[in-house]
């Protein structure tokens, strides 16, 4: 090797090391951004339970006639409030008053028979065993007129309670059969509720008493609060979920037939990090950006991904984070990768918040 060519090296590496020297006194002369860091901790996390469902009346009561006929009168529609005791439909009832008759007139002869056997029997012209089945025979007569009077009775539909008309099936001169109903009311007795179908990968994390909050489609600026009041224990053969009933308060005055969706608090059911929603950047439907510092100098900022899984609060339940981990919140915005930071006054983030708090 001449030495012009070890000149040339030697010249080069002095370069090489006059950058480098360049170079750290830049990284050491860039400012500080003065930061606020929190530790991250652990806590309770839950997803809330999102159902849809209708709201009305918590009994809805088939109403039907005893027997078979015709109708003759339907007094109400759909929509119809009612009370207790009100006529709401009736069959045509020449034929069962026919029938009511007709009973009346066996019970009168099987009840004249009965006392001409017994007579007869006193003077030995008629044997003991004809006056008992003479007296059999007026028993049974007499219990056919009493039933043909209960379906005379029950040939009429009546409100059993205040409420309101939820479905007419049937129209005057329609030929019905038994127990085949007429009217759908909803009962007021009990109240309303909003009644939603709730899956079963959720339902064991709902509880009688949960609250729960709910919004109908017709009136989607207004929220109203509720309680679950019944929990179903088999799953609808149809849809595969299971009935939950919700209380609503304030809601009395609404009409049946609203859509609503409810938001139910249900339980915890996995451990989470928190961390507060002040240290999420760039934030994209249910991800977010934070940066960390670690704890010895100097504190250099890193940028972290995340997940959201859950607001609580003024906390956020994120995945992509470990326990203790220092994340930055005030100042958070003016930091980039590999930023230098200084801290002006940690903080802690309070942990395993009680759901609601």
């Amino acid at each position: 090797m001449t030495t012009q060519s070890i000149l040339l090296i030697l010249a080069t590496l002095t370069l090489v090391g006059c950058n480098r020297d360049a170079d750290a006194r830049t990284v050491d002369a860039s400012p500080l951004v003065s930061v606020d860091v929190a530790t991250v901790t652990s806590g309770n996390a839950s997803q809330s339970v999102v159902a849809t469902g209708v709201f009305g009346s918590r009994d809805e009561i088939p109403l039907s006639f005893k027997i078979g006929g015709v109708i003759a009168r339907v007094m109400v529609d759909e929509g119809t409030s009612v009370q207790k005791g009100q006529l709401l439909a009736s069959l045509d009832l020449r034929e069962i008053d026919a029938m009511v008759d007709k009973a009346r007139v066996g019970m009168d002869k099987a009840e004249r028979d009965a006392a001409r056997v017994k007579r007869l029997a006193a003077d030995s012209v008629a044997t003991t065993v004809q006056a008992q089945d003479a007296m059999s025979a007026f028993d049974a007569a007499r219990a056919d007129y009493a039933t043909a009077r209960v379906n005379r009775e029950y040939a009429t539909i009546v409100a059993p309670e205040n409420g309101i008309v939820l479905t007419r099936h049937a129209t005057p001169g329609t030929t019905i059969g038994a127990g085949m109903p007429v009217l759908t009311m909803g009962g007021s007795a009990r109240g309303r509720v909003l009644r939603v179908g709730v899956p079963d990968r959720d339902v064991l994390r709902v509880r009688v008493g949960d609250a729960a909050l709910v919004h109908f489609d017709a009136m989607p600026n207004t929220t109203y609060r509720g309680t679950v009041t019944l929990l179903g224990q088999s799953a609808n053969t149809r849809t595969g979920t299971y009935a939950v009933e919700i209380a609503l308060r304030g809601a009395d005055a609404l009409p049946a037939g609203l859509v609503g969706h409810a938001a139910i608090a249900a339980r915890a059911t996995s451990t989470a990090a928190l961390l507060p929603v002040d240290a999420l950047l760039e934030a994209d439907a249910d991800s977010a950006l934070v940066y960390t510092v670690g704890t010895s100098e100097p504190l250099i900022a890193q940028p972290h991904h995340v997940r959201i899984t859950q607001l609580i609060g003024d906390n956020a339940a994120v995945t992509g984070l470990e326990n203790g981990a220092r994340v930055i919140t005030r100042g958070a915005p003016y930091v980039t990768r590999g930023a230098r930071v200084r801290i002006a006054a940690p903080t802690v983030v309070a942990a395993a918040r009680e759901r609601g708090k």
